[in-house]
């Protein structure tokens, strides 16, 4: 059975995606119990990319490079950074698995690992700090 957050990331990260590809087009947000979680998250990540970049490479810096890395794997990190940073009733450990889960349908197992270890990273970082 397929765990309903979970997969609401899923359509995040899609949501994303799409906007990346073609910033023109108007995004629909489907009917669903997740529906405001979906829209806060994608539309406050789209928002405030810049400010949620600047903490990649500041916390991140040696360990992440964006203008090499993989616009999905990006953009799974960034989606991540912005719930660690602004919604505070997520647990770390809910957003982590959950992002991790939802990366499985769109990287490679390595790829996976590795959003892990920085995710991991990252949010034991900022949550220290918040």
């Amino acid at each position: 059975m397929i765990n309903k957050l979970y997969s609401s990331r899923v359509i995040i990260i899609q949501n994303i995606y799409s906007q990346s590809t073609n910033p023109e087009a108007k995004l629909d947000y489907k009917k669903s119990q997740f529906k405001k979680f979906i829209k806060d998250v994608t539309e406050g990540t789209l928002e405030r990319e810049e400010l949620i970049n600047q903490t990649i490479s500041d916390h991140l810096g040696s360990d992440i490079d964006f203008k090499k890395t993989d616009k999905i794997l990006k953009i799974i990190v960034q989606a991540a950074v912005f719930e660690l940073l602004f919604k505070h009733n997520n647990s770390i450990k809910v957003i982590i698995v959950e992002y991790l889960k939802a990366a499985e349908f769109f990287l490679e197992k390595s790829k996976v690992k590795y959003l892990n270890a920085i995710l991991d990273k990252i949010s034991r970082i900022l949550r220290k700090s918040l």
